[in-house]
């Protein structure tokens, strides 16, 4: 049996992941899934709130989805497994901002008066978020429940992990977004597993296939194989 700590992306409410915990709990695992600060304004509020979990929980499994993965190796106790599920990666070496460039030039288009920017559902057009997330009874309930995250958040710089590439880890994506990271995984020996034609929140619309992944992942780390 194992026990996990969940680590949702700050843009969006853990509810997101208690489908897949249902999941992972019926496999026989304990799983608690974080809570990120209601206002995260950097990323050092982020990594202590996480760290703060993974204390208390103890997890010999971490599952960082999308933004999470930049913490991940930094709160998983040592020996604890590290699946990555369509997540970021750390940067290689140095520091990076918690967005990729690439999109903070639209983040800071979207952000208010007030600094804060819009729920992460209302960053991308309808039919795309519908794509991702096609039961409009659960993007309802996601859509409820999200916050608003300040842009300095996406702003902030976060360091790499001592060691990060080396520790035992996984990466599960779903279909083609995270394809760079798909190549570091593989670039490194991480056992990888890809769920094609999956959209970014597919532990919504297939809890059952993405528990089994994650399992099946992890077994391959503790096993030696890739």
């Amino acid at each position: 049996m194992s026990t996990a700590l969940v680590l949702p992306s700050p843009f969006l409410p853990a509810l997101v992941h208690a489908p897949l915990a249902a999941a992972l709990g019926r496999r026989g695992w304990g799983v608690v899934v974080s809570e990120p600060p209601p206002s995260p304004v950097d990323a050092g509020v982020v990594l202590r709130a996480f760290s703060d979990d993974a204390v208390e929980v103890v997890p010999d499994v971490v599952v960082a989805h999308s933004n999470a993965g930049r913490f991940a190796g930094f709160v998983a106790p040592a020996g604890a497994v590290v699946a990555y599920v369509d997540a970021a990666l750390p940067p290689e070496s140095g520091e990076a901002t918690l967005a990729p460039e690439a999109l903070l030039d639209h983040l800071a288009g979207l952000a208010g008066d007030d600094g804060l920017l819009p729920p992460w559902t209302r960053w991308w057009a309808d039919e795309d978020v519908a794509s991702v997330l096609p039961d409009a009874a659960v993007l309802a309930r996601v859509r409820a429940a999200e916050g608003r995250v300040p842009l300095s958040y996406v702003r902030s710089r976060l360091g790499a992990p001592s060691g990060w590439r080396e520790r035992r880890s996984a990466y599960l994506a779903f279909g083609e977004t995270y394809a760079e990271e798909v190549g570091v995984a593989r670039s490194v020996g991480w056992p990888v597993e890809v769920l094609e034609g999956a959209g970014h929140l597919h532990q919504l619309v297939d809890p059952e296939a993405v528990a089994d992944a994650v399992v099946g992942l992890v077994a391959r780390v503790r096993s030696g194989g890739q």
